[in-house]
Order: C-alpha cells, then structure tokens, then sequence
C-alpha cells in the first residue's frame, strides 16, 4: 500500500489530544525498533475554524499521499452555521469507502451477555442518511419534513467484499444485514453485494439477517466471531451497542478504509472508537489503551519489522491489563502515563526476546 515509514498525525481536542500524544510515544523508535516519520495537522476546533477547514483538506491530502493517518478525536461544533465535522471531510478527502469497528475481549473485564468472540462492524463510511439533503414543508400540524438519502453499488460492493475478506482473515461469519424485504430497492443493494461476495467466498460462513433481528441475536450470540456488513447509519448504531457489550470500549480502534479498483486498502486513518471526553482533560486519568491499538493497527499494514512492532504492541496492552495494570475506568489505579510506560516496558520486553530467538 505504500514504500514508506510514515505515519501522518492528526491532532485532535481536549482528552484527544491527549490521548494521542500518548499513543505516539508508544510509536517512538526507541521502543518498536523503526524510525517513523509524523507529519502533523492541528485540527483543533480552534485551527478548524481560524483556516476554514483548509487545514482538514490538508491533512487529507497528506494522508492519500502517504497511506496511514492517526487521528486524535475532535469536536465537532453543533451550530449550523458552524465549521461541521471533520470526519465528515476526511472520509470524502481520502475516498475512504469502509469504516471498521471491533469489539474484543479485554482481559479480567466482564461483557455483557457473555459474548467473548470478537464481532467487527463494517459499515458505510460515506452516504446513507450522512449528508442527506434535508428540508420541511407546510405548518403546524401539517408541517412534513423530508430527506433524500442514496447508496451507491462501488460503496455495497466494498462494504461486502471487505467484510467477506475480514472474515477469511479471522475466521469469522459474515453476519447481519440490512432490512432488505422492506426495502428491496434501496436496502436490497447492499443485501445483493453480499449475496455476490459470498459467492466470490465460498469457504466464508454466510447468515444474512435482517437489521432488527441482527440486533436481537447479538444479545444472544456468544460463539462464532462475526463480521457484520451494514449500511452508514446501521453501522453506526450497531457499533454503540457491539463495543460495549465487551464491558468497555477501551481496546476497540476504528479504521477509516480506502481502496484501489482490486479492493486492496489505498489509504487507512485509524483512531480511538471514543469521542473528547472533556471532564478527564488534564486529570491523567484517561485511558489510552483504545488510542495506542490504533496506531499499532496502522503498523500492521506496514513492512515485516512494523508488523512485528504492531503485534508486540497490541500484546502488551492486552497482558498489561490481564496482570492487573489497568486505568480507573477498568477497576486499576493507574493513570494515563503509567499505563502506557506498562505498555512501552512490555513492548520493548518482547521485541527484545522475539529478536534473541
């Protein structure tokens, strides 16, 4: 996907920012054995709104350009008149055509309904009800509110084929789907790409399920890990309820995916699955576990040594956490900084043993 160590940083608001400071630090030579580059891009709401969004396009740019993106998790302000969403930019900018999400066991915290394989979101990064053009007619009681939405077949067709290829990679079930019998024109695009895509995958477990009943068998689903295609605004509500049925969401990252006409990723920007949380700035009290994930999840799209860093580095987070090193919201009593110098400690720790063997 790309023929250099370079890691393009998006900084971010608040505790974001904070976290992914942490996770960078974990990303440093001195622990994974390889020299990285990090061009950075303040998308602070402050740099958002002093450059008139000029800076996201920026950073978007840079990210095509160079393959890997790290983003700190910013605000998105609520006035209509405001600067909007970054995200929203970001996807458009890179092409991005696939957003990913799994929940994973964290070790010694306990899920809800006693789910333990890992279940993978893969969802719309662009369409659907995001960015539909909205408006009303009439008054009073009579007032009728509309909205336009629109899929297109490239975006099914990625969604799909990259679930199936998810699946093979993991050993998952493809699962889930959209409510096709009520919608057969609009839904039923994405349930026809999966259809396809099971065809093109043969030796994938294929169960497509209606949206509704998709939701009610999660609660009662515990074996198979499962990979579930969705349209944009299922996927984002399904991934609210999946991530933290694990007990936290402190180890799920998000990929934005973007593809080249064989379906191989182009360009991915990874970040935490969690928003600002403003109330922990400055307390040193956040978790970076889900912020650190993410960039060893970019590592494992890079060469044999970055792979090998990425490995050790989503090792350590979880073994730190199972021996009892763990941040407040996981019952420890470690703080932001000393759980990510557990995690450097125990990287560097493997590495050094991987290499001598």
């Amino acid at each position: 996907m790309r023929d250099e160590h370079t890691i393009v940083v998006l900084e971010g608001d608040q505790t974001g920012q904070e976290l992914l400071e942490e996770g960078l630090r974990v990303l440093a030579p001195n622990v994974i054995g390889v020299e990285l580059e990090f061009p950075r891009f303040d998308l602070s709401l402050d740099n958002r709104r002093a450059t008139l969004n000029r800076v996201v396009y920026e950073a978007a740019a840079a990210i095509r350009e160079h393959g890997l993106g790290l983003k700190g998790a910013t605000v998105t302000p609520e006035g209509r008149d405001d600067i909007g969403s970054p995200n929203r930019i970001l996807r458009e900018e890179i092409g991005g055509k696939v957003i990913v999400r799994t929940g994973r066991r964290i070790p010694g915290v306990v899920p809800v309904a006693g789910v333990h394989a890992p279940i993978s979101i893969v969802r719309m990064a662009v369409g659907d009800a995001y960015g539909a053009k909205e408006w009303r007619e009439g008054e009073g009681d009579d007032e009728v509110a509309f909205r336009t939405e629109r899929i297109e077949r490239r975006i099914c067709r990625a969604v799909a084929e990259f679930a199936f290829r998810q699946a093979a990679r993991t050993g998952a079930k493809v699962f889930g789907g959209p409510k096709y019998t009520v919608s057969p024109t609009y839904e039923g695009m994405l349930k026809e790409e999966m259809d396809k895509a099971a065809q093109r995958h043969p030796d994938v477990a294929y169960e497509p399920q209606l949206i509704d009943a998709t939701f009610a068998l999660l609660l009662s689903t515990t074996g198979d890990p499962l990979v579930i295609p969705a349209l944009n605004r299922d996927g984002d509500i399904l991934s609210d309820l999946v991530l933290p049925l694990f007990g936290s969401i402190a180890g799920s990252e998000s990929l934005l995916v973007a593809f080249d006409d064989d379906f191989e990723p182009s360009a991915i920007m990874a970040e935490a699955a969690h928003g600002t949380a403003p109330s922990l700035e400055g307390k040193n009290v956040a978790n970076p576990m889900a912020m650190i994930l993410a960039g060893a999840a970019l590592l494992s799209h890079g060469d044999d040594a970055e792979q090998r860093a990425g490995r050790a580095i989503r090792e350590a987070c979880l073994e730190a956490v199972a021996s009892g090193a763990r941040t407040s919201d996981l019952g420890g009593h470690l703080g932001t900084t000393e759980f990510t110098d557990e995690v450097i400690a125990r990287t560097k720790a493997k590495l050094e043993v991987w290499a001598a063997i």
